[in-house]
């Protein structure tokens, strides 16, 4: 199990740094937003194995080879229009980075690669429900303690935070990318 442990802090290292943009990004970002976005990110960090695992072998070249695009495209589209509300509106923008479908977007682009985690665990001897919560659980604690970090910086701007915030989601879809198309 500590293989999955580690797994589970690997593949919530991208859902780490979405929190942590949040709790800059969002005014008045509270622990209540901190939970609400870690359970987000927890459930499809779950999810997305348990699903990989039921596709198998049957779609992985599939998932493997549109997996980085489809993240990089929905991370750049949220992070893109982030940085637009920003610059356009200031304290206004940074409240609708919370809304809930922008969380499942949110959370489904940064959980495609536990989706191909879960192709491999059908080809492993693993406890599949264990590892499944063991890998939530993970992404839970530490997008619950990205988003308190986040919000306790002091002195930046929503402004600001909202076009870094944006910019950093960006870049986290052109890291999934490039990783995905081997130039990493």
């Amino acid at each position: 199990m500590l293989n999955i442990l580690l797994i589970g802090v690997g593949l919530s290292m991208d859902a780490f740094a979405v929190s942590v943009t949040n709790g800059l990004t969002i005014p008045n970002y509270r622990l209540r937003h901190a939970a609400v976005t870690a359970a987000y990110f927890g459930f499809f960090q779950g999810l997305m194995p348990l699903l990989g695992w039921l596709l198998g072998s049957t779609v992985s070249s599939l998932i493997s080879a549109w997996g980085p695009y489809v993240s990089f495209f929905l991370l750049a589209f949220i992070g893109v229009k982030m940085a637009a509300e920003a610059l356009r509106g200031g304290g206004e923008a940074g409240e609708a980075t919370l809304r809930h479908s922008r969380l499942v977007v949110m959370a489904v682009a940064t959980s495609l690669d536990a989706l191909a985690v879960g192709v491999s665990f059908a080809f492993m001897d693993v406890p599949l429900i264990a590892s499944v919560l063991l890998i939530a659980a993970v992404t839970f604690v530490i997008c619950l303690i990205g988003g308190i970090l986040g919000s306790r910086v002091p002195g930046i701007s929503t402004r600001a935070a909202g076009v870094i915030g944006g910019l950093v989601l960006c870049g986290i879809g052109v890291k999934l990318l490039l990783e995905g198309v081997g130039a990493l």
